[in-house]
């Protein structure tokens, strides 16, 4: 099988500030800087990097795209289609992004230009494009720039202009757009009489907004006595100012209630009660503001329909009022007046609150969710309401990948391993056996710079220079001195220093960073390289070889990359895998003929791949599916070039098929192809020639399993396609095949 060496960890600088991400209801509020000065608490700038609407959750990723999850039905999630996604999917045609709200059933996107753009339902005009049709992609809302924070109520908009004004368009039947009309609007009109304003928040149809003298306005629907000015006058359509509120800095708004943060850390309180989203010990509605007690140091509050969360300074996420669906996450379904905390989550950056559900963003990038999840708004890959946190399947920064037999393996800059697919010998080290179609963590490793899987089993390089190994063990592939199975891993002792790992179907490889190369595992066919053909428990060192740069291992055949640029191999060569003109096995290792100057290798089960620094790409050995890319189908004991490659920055070599990675970004596959693993969108059965692998560019590297394929695009997300039937592409899917590339929930 294929193995996946780690390049040099490089180090991720994840732009994450200190997010005050507020979901209103159905609404999420951004704080900006100038804001944030006001306490002592906050010093960076604060963007809502996350939103929760009514059924789906969005998300900024460094790099500027959007990610949707949840409900579609009005194209909220901005995929082009109106499909529910239990599972992140980027929102088209629009980057650069800064901040997000999302509404009812529409979203908004602030990007870095100041430009706001919209999608999703549109019936009251809420996209400000100047129509009522809904848009499943991207528009751009009409006239605005300049724009610092956006927030969205259940059918409007609202947004906050450099010059301190306030701008919104949507449903104003309560009077929530503030231009003392009760028209709607499908363009953008000036809040009347506001200036100085640095944050905005939605209610269902109230809205809020926070002056730099840190005063609240409030205007829109008030039957509950949302506004805080003392009464339930049903609606008012200009803003008035919030009573007894000062040295705020930062609101939320729900369904009917709202609240504010002051730069003492306390939270304040007011409208509607029902369910204790007030947090003052009782269900009685409030028309004036009133402190949440018990909580302190404060840094970021979130509110939903009826429930409202508070991020104190210890990273701890505290929750109170309506909690039906489990969106307090204190592992309950039963109502809280007052905060409790959200359990099993800690260090967080950020908090989101939806309709019933629940988000929060740690500093490392990490998003987790619980509450309501009919829609899959969770981003769990299923629809099972959570009432304690799970992580979004969605995490960035893949360094690495391996694919096996049937699993697979992503190494994160984190230096935590993720496993997915099957699990019937421990192989993906989580203590169990059960199989997964979603990536889980490997429990007892930390700090691994590389990762290597066999058939059945799976290896694990540490920064340390120790390995790591666990899963299927009949031949002592674990390296550990015996013969059993392990589900959660074990170093292999007797070797140190290593600087790259490889797996066969059975053995297993490790190269020092003296530049020689240690084996152990099954030897039949001489694949250790020690002369011999004795199974070897331990590792032993491979005799003859020095200044080796890389190790890879096929099904029972073993290759070895020089610095000057040769390649050696051992093993099996039944098919001419050895390289050397004949089919021979070799106990030690042989060169390959009439192939120099090779900058990366692969091995397939039977096959082999050398990159030369040219850019082409040199195969040899087995060739009944085109798996050598030579336009035939005839075995070849010495190198021979793929044909139509050019420009080749790395390879991979499954069971029977092979990948190229060009320097432009795109993959092109060869080879078997029964299971789509070739990603061309068909199963045909086979391609002697490359096919360019359909719907992904940016590619940095790629993996193959028996008859699945990986690749990691620059930006550290994780695509697969071909057989899933054991979960192995990791997108969480039921289908047992994807014929082209899809999102792993590793991302």
């Amino acid at each position: 099988m294929q193995s996946s060496q780690g390049w040099l960890r490089k180090t991720w600088s994840v732009w994450l500030g200190l997010w005050l991400a507020v979901g209103c209801g159905q609404a999420t509020v951004e704080t900006e800087a100038r804001a944030l000065r006001l306490s002592p608490l906050w010093g960076a700038q604060a963007r809502s990097r996350v939103a929760a609407g009514n059924e789906h959750s969005l998300a900024v990723r460094p790099d500027g795209t959007v990610w949707a999850v949840g409900y579609n039905g009005n194209g909220q999630l901005g995929d082009g289609t109106m499909s529910d996604r239990p599972v992140p999917v980027a929102v088209q045609g629009v980057g650069g992004v800064v901040a997000v709200a999302a509404g009812d059933a529409h979203s908004l996107a602030l990007r870095s230009d100041g430009t706001v753009w919209a999608w999703g339902y549109n019936g009251s005009g809420q996209l400000g494009d100047d129509t009522t049709s809904q848009s499943l992609v991207p528009v751009a809302v009409q006239g605005l720039s300049g724009v610092e924070a956006v927030a969205a109520g259940s059918f409007h908009s609202l947004v906050v202009r450099s010059d301190g004004t306030v701008w919104t368009w949507g449903d104003n039947y309560y009077g929530q757009v503030g231009d003392d009309t009760t028209r709607w609007r499908t363009v953008p009109v000036a809040v009347t009489g506001l200036s100085g304003v640095v944050a905005v928040a939605a209610g269902s149809f109230h809205s809020l907004a926070l002056r730099s003298d840190g005063t609240v306005w409030a205007w829109g629907a008030n039957y509950y006595g949302q506004l805080g000015d003392g009464t339930t006058t049903s609606r008012r359509p200009v803003p008035e100012v919030v009573q007894g509120l000062d040295g705020v800095v930062a609101v939320a708004a729900g369904d009917s209630h709202s609240l504010a943060l002051r730069s003492d850390g306390t939270v304040w309180a007011w409208g509607h009660n029902g369910s204790g989203q007030l947090g003052d010990g009782t269900t009685n509605g409030r028309p004036v503001p009133m402190a949440v007690p018990g909580l302190s140091g404060v840094m970021a509050v979130a509110a939903g329909y009826s429930h409202s969360l508070a991020l104190r300074s210890d990273g701890t996420v505290w929750a109170w009022g309506n909690n039906g669906s489990g969106q307090l996450g204190d592992g309950t379904m039963s109502d809280r007046q007052v905060p409790v905390v959200v359990q099993g989550v800690s260090g967080g950056g950020a908090v989101a609150a939806g309709d019933s559900h629940s988000l929060m963003v740690r500093p490392d990038g990490t998003v987790w969710a619980w509450g309501f999840n009919g829609s899959g708004q969770l981003g769990s890959g299923t629809t099972s309401r959570r009432p304690v946190p799970v992580a979004v399947q969605g995490l960035s920064g893949v360094e690495a990948m391996a694919a096996g037999d049937s699993h697979s393996l992503a190494l994160r800059s984190d230096g935590t391993v993720w496993t997915w697919g099957d699990n019937a010998y421990g192989q993906l080290g989580d203590g169990t056996t059960s199989r997964r179609q979603v990536p889980g963590v490997v429990q007892g490793v930390s700090g691994v710079v590389a990762v290597a899987v066999g058939s059945f089993h799976s290896l694990a390089l540490r920064s340390d220079g120790t390995v790591w190994a666990w899963g299927y063990n009949p031949y002592s592939q674990l390296g550990d001195g015996t013969t059993s199975q392990r589900s959660v891993p074990g170093v292999v002792p007797g070797v140190s220093g290593v600087e790259a790992v490889a797996a066969g179907d059975s053995h297993s490889l490790a190269l020092r960073s003296d530049g020689t190369v240690w084996a152990w595992g099954n030897n039949y066919y001489g694949q250790l390289g020690d002369g011999t053909t004795s199974r070897r428990p331990v590792p032993v060192a491979v005799p003859g070889l020095s200044g080796v740069v890389a190790v890879v291992a096929g099904d029972s055949h073993s290759l070895a990359l020089r610095s000057d640029g040769t390649v050696w191999a051992w093993g099996n060569n039944g098919s001419g895998q050895l390289g050397d003109g004949s089919t021979t096995r070799r106990t030690v290792p042989v060169a390959v003929q009439g192939v120099s100057g090779v900058v990366a290798v692969a091995a397939g089960s039977f096959h082999s791949l050398a990159l030369r620094s040219d850019g082409t790409v040199w195969t040899w050995g087995y060739n009944r599916d085109g798996q050598l890319g030579d336009g035939t189908t005839s075995q070849r004991k010495v190198p021979v070039a793929v044909q139509g490659v050019s420009g080749g920055v790395a390879v991979a070599a499954g069971d029977s098929h092979s990948l190229v990675v060009r320097s432009d970004g795109t993959v092109w596959a060869w080879g078997n192809n029964g299971d789509g693993q070739l990603g061309d969108g068909t199963t045909t059965s086979r391609r002697t020639v490359p096919v360019a692998v359909q719907g992904v560019s940016g590619g940095r590297a790629v993996a193959a399993g028996d008859s699945h394929s990986l690749m990691v695009r620059s930006d550290g997300t994780l695509w697969g396609w071909g057989d899933n039937g054991n979960g192995q592409v990791g997108d969480g899917g039921p289908t047992n095949y994807a014929h082209t590339p899809v999102l792993s929930l590793l991302y």
